[in-house]
């Protein structure tokens, strides 16, 4: 998930008289916040970059206080409250920070993500829409509306979006493996097994290929090469097991779930 860009505005201030009383107090508490916000937008931000979301929140509390004018604070705590399973909050964040920068397209993305969350597929998918009418090439736009198309249904449609986040963004494994996935869906068997295999050579610790492959292996008879990468998969990453994970929150298509997990099945 990207972020927007912290712009810290300087205010030079010329022959002004030096404020007395209450006025002297006001200006010197605002003078003690600009001073502490980029310190505590860099604690926030390196909160949430840590998975510390529960720490995070309140950083951002914070920050959004101090700047409520910064877009970029709104937008990073709506993606907080979403990773604490507050969808509906952070539409709301990702919303103010669009009505203080109409033009920027991480609002739109973050937001379609939280909608996403809450099934409300052709809202997200116009969010990303939003983004590729401007920016055509913007991978993490093309990769989402890949998934929205998938759960959809569309499999045919999110093959090429994935296979255009690929090429937009090169190391994109995930979009390859998602691209895989849906070829495998829709019966092409041959181009998704040379996909998984070739990114199983570039990134040996890929969990999702190699899961892939396990299921696709399974299909065609070949167990025992299906047993050797599940080994390497469950271990990386134990969540494969998961069904619901699979198709809910790693979004899956049915038909690779249903493979692994009649192998999984044999298997115990």
């Amino acid at each position: 998930m990207r972020r927007l860009v912290l712009l810290l505005l300087v205010v030079v201030m010329l022959a002004l008289p030096a404020p007395t009383g209450a006025a002297a107090t006001a200006a010197t508490t605002a003078s003690a916040e600009a001073a502490l916000l980029p310190r505590s937008f860099e604690q926030a931000l390196t909160a949430s970059r840590e998975g510390r979301f529960g720490d995070a929140l309140p950083l951002w509390d914070r920050v959004v206080a101090m700047a409520p004018q910064d877009a970029s604070a709104w937008s990073n705590r709506g993606n907080v409250l979403l990773a604490l399973g507050r969808p509906e909050a952070a539409i709301e964040d990702q919303n103010r920070a669009m009505a203080l920068e109409p033009d920027h397209p991480d609002p739109h993305l973050n937001r379609g993500t939280a909608e996403e969350a809450l099934g409300r597929w052709q809202d997200a998918a116009e969010d990303y829409l939003w983004i590729l009418e401007r920016e055509p090439g913007d991978a993490a736009a093309l990769y989402n509306l890949g998934n929205v198309e998938g759960s959809l249904g569309d499999w045919g449609a999110a093959r090429a979006r994935f296979e255009a986040a690929a090429a937009a963004r090169p190391g994109f494994a995930m979009a390859r493996s998602s691209a895989a996935l849906a070829a495998y869906q829709l019966g092409d068997l041959a181009a998704a097994e040379q996909e998984f295999r070739s990114l199983i050579r570039r990134y040996p610790l890929f969990a999702d290929a190699r899961a892939g492959l396990t299921a696709l292996l399974w299909g065609r008879g070949a167990f025992g090469e299906a047993e050797s990468n599940w080994a390497a998969a469950s271990g990386l990453d134990p969540r494969y097991r998961q069904p619901e994970w699979l198709l809910q929150i790693r979004r899956w298509p049915p038909q690779p779930v249903q493979a692994l997990q009649q192998f999984l099945a044999l298997a115990s």
